[in-house]
């Protein structure tokens, strides 16, 4: 008999959710149309907050991770007075986040499936006729043209890796600047760099030679780490798709396929962890997983974590990465009141950990 739950995709969304599920005691299987392991070979880099690192060791997961942890966020803006470090002994936790591969992350989870003997179909097209009870999409971006919040930053991120002519020291900074984000995030022993810059303008500085391209990142980012030689550089285009309702019948929608946000403050794939582990959880113990009512109560909890985590990322980009003047000096402001209120500071540690309930 087959298992009442087909996941459509096979990348770390729809492994994690097989997991998931498999722990809840709800039985699944992956067809992906990419021969198996394809994942492995993602070059990103994800920070995963230290709520997703929960979420991960509660599946098993955790130790077969290489990981670099943040201890420390510190948060700056360019040409104007203000910044906020948010340290991991202040909010009581081992650590703020932690940088890893997405390969590696989709190799751990790869050998679980494996070692549970959970069904995956590789270089498998998807059914078009399933006769499973629910079929949750993981696969992909917002595909959908109705019925989708869309926005364009005008912005790309050039990603590659850095190293520095210091120890990173485990902090991670972000430092907003008119023409968009850089974040350096502490990677094995260097840094995950993501810097971003107008859309029209990627190509040529993602091409940029080696020396020319350090010297364009140094000065953006400004002189509190000292790098010294960065690597290839990839260009991912920004942007904030997210489908309004992401259940329908006997269907439901989950990671990239449910929404991609603006990396800035890195909450894309802690968001799909957490709306992933709440459908495990809301799928446990149902005679019928694909049922209306169960889908639509899924639907209904998710919707402020996600409404509320695509609100603050935009909100991010639009009130820093800009040059007027007025705002400048009020920003500025925030980050000073935001340095000298602890309470307030522990609140934004622990919503970047654990979404909008962190409450």
């Amino acid at each position: 008999m087959s298992a009442p739950v087909l996941i459509i995709g096979g990348g770390p969304a729809g492994m994690t959710l097989a997991l998931a599920l498999h722990r809840s005691g709800v039985p699944s299987r992956i067809v992906d149309a990419r021969p198996r392991g394809a994942a492995q070979s993602d070059a990103r880099i994800l920070a995963l907050s230290y709520g997703s690192r929960l979420i991960l060791e509660s599946l098993g997961l955790w130790r077969s991770i290489p990981h670099t942890p943040i201890e420390t966020i510190h948060v700056s803006h360019a040409g104007g007075f203000g910044r906020t470090v948010m340290r991991a002994a202040e909010a009581g936790v081992p650590a703020l986040g932690y940088v890893l591969s997405a390969g590696a992350l989709a190799a751990a989870l790869d050998g679980e499936l494996d070692r549970l003997g959970i069904e995956f179909a590789a270089e498998t097209q998807a059914p078009q006729d399933s006769n499973a009870a629910l079929t949750v999409h993981a696969e992909g971006r917002v595909d959908a043209t109705t019925g989708v919040i869309s926005r364009d930053y005008g912005q790309h991120a050039v990603i590659c890796l850095a190293c520095g002519a210091r120890p990173h020291g485990g902090i991670a900074w972000e430092r907003f600047t008119p023409e968009g984000p850089v974040a350096l995030l502490p990677y094995e022993a260097g840094y995950a760099v993501v810097l971003t810059c107008p859309a029209e303008e990627s190509a040529r500085i993602a091409a940029l030679e080696e020396a020319a391209f350090l010297s364009l990142l140094q000065e953006r980012f400004g002189p509190r780490v000292k790098l010294t030689s960065v690597g290839p550089r990839q260009v991912h285009p920004l942007g904030l798709r997210m489908r309004r309702n992401i259940v329908a019948e006997r269907a439901v929608w989950i990671g990239n396929a449910a929404q991609t946000l603006h990396p800035v403050a890195g909450q894309g794939f802690n968001l799909a962890l957490r709306d992933i582990m709440e459908l495990a959880e809301t799928l446990a113990d149902a005679p019928d997983p694909g049922d209306a009512a169960l889908l639509e109560r899924y639907a209904r909890g998710r919707q402020l974590d996600r409404r509320a985590t695509a609100t603050f990322t935009g909100l991010l980009v639009r009130l820093f990465s800009n040059d007027f003047g007025p705002l400048k000096h009020l920003r500025g402001l925030g980050l000073l009141a935001l340095d000298l209120l602890p309470p307030a500071r522990a609140f934004l540690a622990r919503r970047m950990m654990f979404g909008a309930r962190a409450w």
